[in-house]
């Protein structure tokens, strides 16, 4: 089938949308919505026999939910409407929700309906942005798979909602949900604050005032310290703010300064980096990367723990971004993992996202873009060294999460690459970035200079079974975070016999010996980096702003539907 992928943004489910229907033989095409006549004209030119929209906010005209099968992909069970519904179910702590497919009609979320699927939902409330990439997205695929499977039938008619049965007790049509909803107060429980700020994250956050400053709060995790003035900041760690509550305490990683001037927006940034000298003489909750106290603060990035002869590299870095910090941050836990009398050192990642690279708002906020662009890809490449000049242990990169550009050049550097099903790597660089990481050197090793050239070159998302079938990954574990950690534990205790350590040690120390020293492939990256972010040769600072502004990215060409020439009046 011909199918037309009708999205606000191309995000990681969208993606994943896309890999799998291809991957199932239907071509398949995305066009980024814009206003009504851009739809109509989108629609038009692609013809296609199938509309779905796995991720859209904008309502679809008339004019083509009349004339081409138009199915919305909704994240609540049958009888939930509204456009709030993950925020609603995780302010309200359901036990249960729900994915829906309806037709497109007049009338938002109410057309009849094709598919359903519910889940339960996670015991401990996630960020909205998680569930959505997690059960939500799991839910949805298994929608959307079978209303391709009934469009292809001329004999299915969709139901309507009102003669199937409610799987979801207190299912209904639910108003947006808006700031005064969110409120929080921080004299209250803090288990509720942290409640209510995932609900609103990734957007739009929750309205507070922290230090005295108005800021919509993110990145919220419970702290372990009680004392001090619901409000007070109590300490500062990684970027983050411990503030008090009303019987403990709540982490807050992110922060975006509240605005009324919508002319200049504000960005999300460290929680820190907005607060500037408002926290200043805040006492840091400090501790060497890699052994940092998080079970006395219940914050940190980055934490190592060891398993017999497996050491295990945690980290989790919010949205996947990696600004100059984080990456030292990394390093230093990454040498004090190599320095350790392990055989085998598995590097991963939060189940969100592994790593999108380098931190596009950090470098945007910075009083000089290009010399904080400049650092920043400068310490990522260390990281990177390192994990490629490891020849102590084998090094397991675990994609726990999806990723892009740097951030999948990143774990290439590992030994072995393990990913989770259902991730998508995005193995390529946009936004007038020539990209460094030291790809050049290892994404050929990995898929061959051939291959790597056109991922390089056609920017389409390759999902994990695609990245098995070209490569880029040596094993594909299981979906369910619980059972793929117990994979991979399983994959790094083979790994740790005394032999296949030194095989694999040797065959690294060959691969570098055979090709000029690591320092050559990246002065050759960082010569076409610099004219990137000095010179701007190709864009990056609009790119840039356009990315921190949300505003919306151009279509790969490999992304579209070939034209047709049959299109209804």
């Amino acid at each position: 089938m011909r199918i037309l992928l009708l999205v606000t943004a191309f995000n990681g489910f969208s993606q994943r949308v896309w890999c799998a229907l291809r991957a199932g033989g239907h071509d398949v095409g995305v066009h980024v919505a814009g206003g009504a006549s851009d739809i109509i004209t989108g629609v038009r030119n692609a013809n296609p026999d199938l509309i779905v929209a796995p991720y859209l906010t904008k309502r679809v005209p008339a004019q083509v939910w009349q004339h081409w099968p138009t199915v919305i992909i909704h994240p609540g069970p049958v009888g939930d409407r509204g456009p709030s519904s993950l925020d609603w179910a995780i302010s309200d702590g359901v036990a249960r929700w729900g994915v829906t497919a309806l037709q497109a009609v007049e009338e938002m979320d109410a057309g009849p309906i094709w598919a359903t699927r519910t889940f339960a939902m996670p015991g401990v409330a996630r960020r909205k942005s998680a569930l959505y990439a997690g059960p939500v997205a799991d839910a949805a695929l298994q929608c959307i798979v079978e209303v391709v499977a009934k469009a292809e039938d001329p004999s299915f008619t969709p139901v309507w909602s009102d003669r199937m049965p409610v799987e979801v007790p207190g299912a209904r049509a639910r108003p947006s949900m808006r700031q005064a909803d969110r409120a929080i107060d921080w004299a209250g429980p803090g288990d509720q604050i942290v409640r209510r700020i995932r609900a609103a994250d990734g957007a739009p956050g929750v309205l507070t005032e922290v230090a005295g400053l108005p800021v919509y709060a993110y990145d919220a995790h419970p702290g372990t310290i009680r004392g001090g003035r619901p409000g007070q900041v109590l300490l500062r760690r990684e970027g983050a703010v411990l503030v008090a509550a009303g019987d403990g305490s709540v982490w807050l990683g992110h922060l975006r300064r509240a605005t009324d001037d919508s002319a200049s927006p504000t960005i999300k940034l460290p929680a820190v980096s907005v607060l500037g000298s408002r926290v200043h003489g805040v006492a840091h909750a400090s501790g060497r990367s890699g052994r940092a106290p998080q079970a006395a603060c219940g914050y940190g990035q980055i934490r190592y723990r060891r398993a017999g002869p497996v050491g295990w590299l945690h980290f989790d870095f919010y949205n996947g971004a990696m600004a100059a910090g984080h990456c030292r941050r990394l390093l230093a836990g990454l040498r004090h993992a190599t320095e350790q009398d392990t055989r085998v050192v598995v590097v991963c990642s939060g189940t969100e996202t592994f790593s999108n690279g380098i931190h596009l708002n950090v470098i945007d906020a910075a009083t000089d873009p290009a010399a904080e662009g400049w650092a920043n890809v400068r310490a990522i490449n260390e990281v990177c060294r390192e994990l490629i000049s490891c020849t102590r242990q084998t090094v397991i990169a675990a994609y726990n999460g999806s990723a892009g550009a740097g951030g999948v050049m990143l774990g290439l550097g590992a030994d072995i690459v393990a990913a989770c099903n259902g991730i998508v790597l995005n193995p390529y660089y946009t936004m007038g970035l020539f990209g460094s990481e030291l790809h050049t050197y290892t994404l050929p090793a990995w898929v061959g200079a051939e291959r790597a050239a056109r991922l390089l070159a056609d920017q389409v998302p390759v999902d994990a079974d695609q990245a098995l079938r070209i490569g880029l990954v040596d094993e594909v574990g299981p979906r369910d975070p619980d059972t793929f950690q117990e994979w991979l534990m399983s994959l790094a205790i083979e790994e740790t016999d005394s032999a296949l350590v030194r095989a694999r040690v040797d065959a690294k120390q060959r691969r570098l010996g055979a090709v000029p020293p690591l320092g050559v492939y990246e002065a050759r990256e960082l010569a076409e980096m610099s004219r990137d972010l000095f010179d701007d040769r190709s864009g990056f600072a609009a790119a840039r702003r356009n990315f921190v502004g949300k505003a919306g990215a151009e279509i790969a060409g490999g992304l579209r539907l070939r034209p047709t020439s049959a299109v209804p009046a």
